[in-house]
C-alpha cells in the first residue's frame, strides 16, 4: 500500500548504512556517483571521521546477511505440521477415486449417489471454508487447524464404521467441513509466518502434501483393493493417523504473528518473531508489520463489514476478482474431475480389470506429485505469473489431446452385432444400439462380448442388473457361471486398443498442470491480500475453489453422458484457453515481494496489473524520510544490495 508523506518516518540506520557504503566506494576508487555532494578538500578529516564510523555499519549489514542467510529449523517444522492440513486434504479427496468402483458394487451406487459421495464433500468445504474466513479474524490461525484435525478425526472414525451409504455420505460431509477450514487457513498461516525469500516454496509445499496425500491414496487403493470385501473402509479410515498427529503438533505450535499484532497482543507477537526467526533482527519486520496494519485500517475505511471494505476499495477488490479467478479456473480446468475420477476414466479409455485400473491412477497421482515438487523448486526461480502461464497452456493442451484420445477410440469402437430381445418387464432401449460407444453413455446399459483374438465378436448390449452392474440383469452375461466360457463384460468402459492414449493425455495434463495450476492459486492467495482482508480474501476465493470443484464433480458423469466422453474434455480444454487470457491480463509478480508491499501491484485498473513486466528484475529502493520519499535511480539502487 501507498503510504502518505505525513506517515513516513526517518529511518536513521537505513540511512546511514546507505552513506557508509557509498563513503567507502568513493575511498576505493570507484568513481561512482555520491548520495550526497563530493566532499571539498576542507571536509577531508570529517570524511575520515564518517568512514570510520561506516565500517561499523558495515560490519552491522555483515551480521545482518548473515542472520538472513541462516533460516530456523523451527520454520519447517512449522510449515512441516501445517501441511499435514494439506495432506489430509489430498488424501480424502484423492482416495475417493479407488473406494467408488467398489462402493459401487458392494452398495449398489447409482451413478447420482456415486457422485453426491464425491461431491458432498467439496460442497461441505466450500461452506466451511467461507465460515472459516470469519473463524479465522477471531479465533485465529492456530485454532482453525486445530479445529480442521479435530474434524477428519471425527470424519475417519465415521467412514470406516459406516453401516450404509447414509452414514457414508455424512462421514464424507464431515471431512469435508474439515478440508474447508484447512484450505483456506494453512496457506495463509505459512505465509504470515514464513520469511520473505522462503514465502512463496513453504506456502508451495503445503500444495507439495496435497499431492503427496492424493499419492499416498492411491498406493492405499491399490493395496486394499484385493481384499475380498470392506477395503474401502481402511482406505477411508486411514487418514485419523495424519490427523492426530497434526493436532497434537498444533497444541506446541504458535499463532502467527501478524494476527496477534492486529489483535494487538503485541509483546506476544514479538516473542513469536523471535521464536521462528531465531537469532535474527525482528525490529525491523516487526515495526514494518504494526505500521502497515495502522494504515491499512486508515485507508480502508475501518468501518463495516470486512467483505464490503475489500468491495469498495479499488486494490483489494482488484486482487479478489484476481484470487477468485484463479482459483475458479483451476477448477474449470478439471484437475479434480481427473484426480476423483481418474480410475473411472480410466476404465471409461478401455481398461476391464479395477485393479488395474487403480493402480493405473495411481501413477497418474504419482506424476501428480512429481511435478508438484518441481514447482516448489521454480515457484522462486521463474515466479507466479510465468509458471502459471506455461502452465495453464499446456494443460488446455493435454486435455484437447485426452480428448482426442477419447475421440478415437470412439471412431474405433467394437460394433454390436447381437440383439436379444428383453423380457417384456425390463426397459429395451439397450438393444437398439449400434455401437458400444452408445450403449456406454447409457448407465443402465453394459456391453457383453467375446474376444476371438483381440476381435471382438458376438457383442450385445445389454440391460444392467440392478442389484450389482458387474453383471447383466439376464443372459449370457448375467451371472459369473455364464461368463466363465469366455464371455466378458464390460459396465462403463469398451473395450479398445487406445486406452493408451487416455493415460498418456492423463500424465501429460498432469506433468503441466502440477507446478503451476496445481500449487499458484493458494500461493498467489495467500500474498495478495493486505492483513485485514486476508482471512476474508482467502475465505473468498477458497470458497470460489470449491463451489466449482462441485459444479464440476457433480456433473461430471452426467456431461460425459450427454457430450460424449470426448465432448466433455474438448469442453474443459476450452474452459483452460480463456484461463490463460485471464492469467495474461490480470496476474502480476509478487515474487520477492514483502507481504506488505504486495498491495502496491494493484493500484492500476484490474486488466493492466498483470500485463507489464518493465519492473521485472529492477531493484527499487525507497528511503523512509520524515515528510517526504527519497527514490534512488536504477543505478543508485544496484549500488544498494
Amino acid at each position: 500500500m501507498s503510504r502518505k508523506s505525513s506517515d513516513h518516518e526517518y529511518n536513521l540506520r537505513s540511512l546511514s548504512n546507505l552513506m557508509g557504503e557509498r563513503r567507502k566506494k568513493l575511498n576505493d576508487g570507484t568513481g561512482e556517483r555520491s548520495l550526497i555532494k563530493a566532499a571539498s578538500s576542507s571536509s577531508i578529516n570529517s570524511q575520515a571521521t564518517a568512514t570510520a564510523a561506516s565500517t561499523g555499519d558495515l560490519e552491522r549489514a555483515a551480521r545482518k546477511q548473515f542472520q538472513e542467510d541462516v533460516t530456523p529449523s523451527f520454520v519447517y517444522v512449522l510449515a512441516g505440521f501445517s501441511a499435514l492440513g494439506g495432506f489430509l486434504f489430498g488424501y480424502d479427496t484423492g482416495v475417493v477415486s479407488g473406494v467408488m468402483l467398489l462402493l459401487k458394487k458392494e452398495m449398489n451406487l447409482s451413478a447420482l449417489w456415486q457422485e453426491l459421495l464425491v461431491s458432498s464433500t467439496v460442497g461441505a468445504a466450500a461452506l466451511s471454508a467461507l465460515a472459516g474466513g470469519v473463524l479465522n479474524g477471531f479465533w485465529g490461525r492456530r485454532p482453525c487447524i486445530l479445529l480442521a484435525s479435530f474434524l477428519f478425526s471425527v470424519g475417519a472414525v465415521m467412514l470406516s464404521v459406516a453401516p450404509s451409504k447414509e452414514i457414508l455420505l455424512v462421514g464424507r460431509v464431515v471431512v469435508g467441513l474439515g478440508i474447508g477450514v484447512a484450505s483456506m487457513t494453512v496457506p495463509v498461516y505459512i505465509a504470515e509466518s514464513a520469511p520473505t525469500h522462503l514465502r512463496g516454496r513453504l506456502v508451495t509445499i503445503n500444495t507439495l502434501f496435497i499431492t503427496g496425500g492424493q499419492l499416498f491414496a492411491s498406493v492405499i487403493d491399490g493395496a486394499f483393493s484385493y481384499l475380498p470385501k470392506d477395503g474401502w473402509r481402511y482406505m477411508l479410515g486411514l487418514s485419523l493417523f495424519p490427523a492426530v498427529l497434526q493436532f497434537f503438533g498444533f497444541l506446541f505450535l504458535p499463532e502467527s504473528p501478524r494476527w496477534l499484532i492486529q489483535k494487538g497482543k503485541t509483546q506476544k507477537a514479538r516473542r513469536v518473531l523471535s521464536q521462528i526467526r531465531g537469532n535474527q533482527n525482528i525490529d525491523e519486520e516487526y515495526d514494518s508489520i504494526k505500521t502497515s496494519i495502522e494504515d491499512e485500517e486508515k485507508e480502508s475505511g475501518g468501518d463495516g463489514p470486512v467483505i464490503w471494505r475489500m468491495l469498495t476499495y479499488p486494490p483489494t477488490r482488484r486482487a479478489l476478482i484476481v484470487g477468485c479467478g484463479l482459483q475458479m479456473f483451476q477448477q474449470l480446468s478439471g484437475i479434480n474431475t481427473v484426480m476423483y475420477y481418474s480410475a473411472t476414466i480410466l476404465q471409461m479409455s478401455g481398461v476391464k480389470d479395477d485393479k488395474m485400473a487403480i493402480w493405473l491412477a495411481a501413477v497418474t497421482a504419482f506424476t501428480n506429485f512429481t511435478f508438484t515438487l518441481l514447482g516448489v523448486w521454480l515457484v522462486e526461480k521463474v515466479g507466479r505469473r510465468k509458471l502459471s502461464l506455461g502452465s495453464i497452456a499446456g494443460t488446455a493442451l493435454s486435455l484437447f489431446v485426452l480428448a482426442v484420445g477419447f475421440l478415437v477410440s470412439a471412431q474405433h469402437s467394437p460394433p454390436i452385432t447381437l440383439h436379444p430381445a428383453d423380457p417384456s418387464t425390463l426397459n429395451n432401449t439397450c438393444t437398439t444400439y449400434g455401437f458400444c460407444s452408445d450403449c456406454m453413455l447409457n448407465p443402465d446399459c453394459g456391453f457383453c462380448y467375446l474376444l476371438n483374438g483381440s476381435s471382438v465378436v458376438d457383442s450385445s448390449c445389454d440391460h444392467v442388473n440392478k442389484a450389482s452392474t458387474g453383471e447383466a440383469a439376464w443372459g449370457r452375461c448375467s451371472n459369473e457361471t455364464a461368463m466363465a466360457d469366455g464371455t466378458f463384460w464390460a459396465y462403463n468402459y469398451c473395450p479398445t486398443s487406445y486406452s493408451w492414449t487416455v493415460l498418456m493425455g492423463l500424465i501429460m495434463y498432469l506433468i503441466f498442470f502440477a507446478p503451476g495450476m496445481g500449487t499458484m492459486p493458494w500461493t498467489v492467495n495467500s500474498e495478495i491480500y493486505p492483513l485485514w482482508a486476508r482471512s476474508t480474501g482467502n475465505a473468498c476465493s477458497s470458497g470460489v475453489n470449491w463451489m466449482f470443484n462441485v459444479l464440476v464433480s457433480l456433473t461430471f458423469l452426467h456431461v460425459t453422458e450427454y457430450l460424449t466422453y470426448y465432448g466433455a474434455f474438448f469442453l474443459y480444454s476450452g474452459l483452460a484457453a480463456l484461463g490463460f487470457l485471464f492469467i495474461y491480463g490480470c496476474l502480476p509478480e509478487t515474487k520477492g515481494k514483502k507481504l506488505e508491499e504486495i498491495e502496491s501491484l494493484f493500484e492500476n485498473q484490474l486488466c493492466t496489473c498483470g500485463v507489464s513486466d518493465s519492473d521485472e528484475g529492477r531493484h527499487v529502493e525507497y528511503i523512509r524520510v520524515k515528510g517526504s520519499n527519497y527514490h534512488l535511480s536504477d543505478n543508485d539502487a544496484s549500488d544498494v544490495e
